[in-house]
């Protein structure tokens, strides 16, 4: 059953942390109008720093982002530091980040406490990218399985001790499964690819997930960890028997990937797929109209959806203490979520372009963003 519709597709995340000169232009509207037009070459050249703080799931698209508005902006630069999605959303509210990558959105707590450094209205949240979250595998022979919310769960609990266990087996007639240690592998940072994962878990197989949703993977669980995508995408290469979850754009091609069982089918990892889940979303209650946070169905039996899926969100402040700070934010931003910045993310990180309806409301968003008076 669908919500609010967002979207097909999506791009990118992520920018925070302190930065000082910026040149540029700026403006300030509301809902609806056509962002995907905006091509980096276009509109009023900007120059200086912006430096962020963040996602590291977005880091193939980041480093797309950064090139291309760099190449379209010559005396811009963007800097940015893939320390995970709370550290991002810690920089934004404390004021040493422009704007944070996060592949959570802002808790109410965290959008109140924003307000401090932010003006009166706090951050916002704009999507920029729309990925699938891999549930990845390093098993020797095997590079496909079928899996189920339950399933899943009691893998990463550590309920499944090996690979051949009679509830992988039972979805997967015909695999060849080996007498292998199942290895856990869980973020060790403040993970916005935690809380997507968790969510999905606490909301698909809450009889087997009993922990909530959250950033930070619960203690009480034993596995091996990691720092950052790369960290957890590194430890299960190395090691056969592990199994992660991590940005499809970082471990494909390098280890075995999940269909996850929706509805009555099994659906394989693509963007397509995580966009038609996100399409199910609808927006966060309580929010004001330029923020732009979605509450993801993780329990959605839409067919052909993939439920275990990030939307990427730049957090940036409503108001920034200068001018020119505010217009190199708004220029950056309008690049990422245009059509040209939301392909060059899609060639680099196979994330799921924005679709029109959801790239109209982020563009509308980045329009509210102003300097003090």
């Amino acid at each position: 059953m669908k919500a609010t519709h967002f979207g097909r597709n999506a791009a990118i995340a992520v920018i925070a942390a302190g930065a000082l000169a910026l040149t540029a232009c700026g403006s300030d509207n509301a809902t609806g109008t056509t962002a995907g037009t905006q091509s980096a070459a276009s509109g009023p050249k900007v120059t200086g720093t912006l430096t962020g703080i963040g996602a590291s799931s977005t880091g193939a698209a980041m480093d797309a982002w950064k090139a291309g508005f760099s190449t379209a902006n010559s005396g811009a630069t963007v800097q940015y530091s893939p320390d995970g999605s709370g550290a991002g959303r810690k920089a934004i509210i404390d004021g040493s980040a422009q704007f944070a990558g996060s592949d959570a959105y802002l808790k109410d707590e965290e959008l109140e406490s924003s307000k401090a450094k932010c003006g009166p209205d706090g951050a916002i949240n704009i999507p920029v990218y729309i990925s699938p979250i891999a549930v990845a595998f390093n098993v020797p022979g095997v590079t496909e399985l079928k899996l189920d919310a339950a399933t899943v769960a009691k893998i990463f609990r550590g309920e499944i001790a090996n690979w051949n266990d009679p509830a992988i087996a039972a979805l997967n007639e015909g695999v060849t499964l080996p007498d292998l240690k199942v290895t856990p592998v869980n973020r060790s940072d403040d993970s916005g690819t935690t809380t997507n994962f968790t969510d999905y878990l606490a909301s698909a197989a809450p009889e087997v997930w009993t922990d909530k949703a959250a950033g930070i993977w619960p203690a009480s669980l034993a596995g091996e960890n990691a720092k950052g995508t790369s960290g957890v995408v590194k430890t299960v290469t190395d090691t056969p028997g592990a199994v992660t979850y991590a940005d499809d754009s970082a471990v494909s091609g390098k280890l075995g990937t999940a269909s996850i069982k929706v509805g009555e089918e099994f659906v394989k990892i693509s963007a397509d797929a995580a966009a038609k889940a996100v399409e199910a979303g609808k927006a966060v209650d309580g929010r004001a109209a330029n923020d732009v946070a979605i509450k993801l169905d993780r329990k959605t039996t839409e067919s052909g959806a993939y439920p275990v899926v990030l939307v990427s969100y730049h957090v940036v402040c409503t108001t920034y203490e200068t001018k020119e700070v505010a217009d190199l934010v708004k220029a950056f931003e309008t690049y990422v979520v245009s059509d040209e910045g939301q392909q060059t993310a899609a060639d680099a990180a196979k994330s799921a372009p924005l679709s029109n309806t959801l790239q109209d409301k982020a563009k509308a968003a980045i329009e509210t963003i102003k300097a003090k008076a």
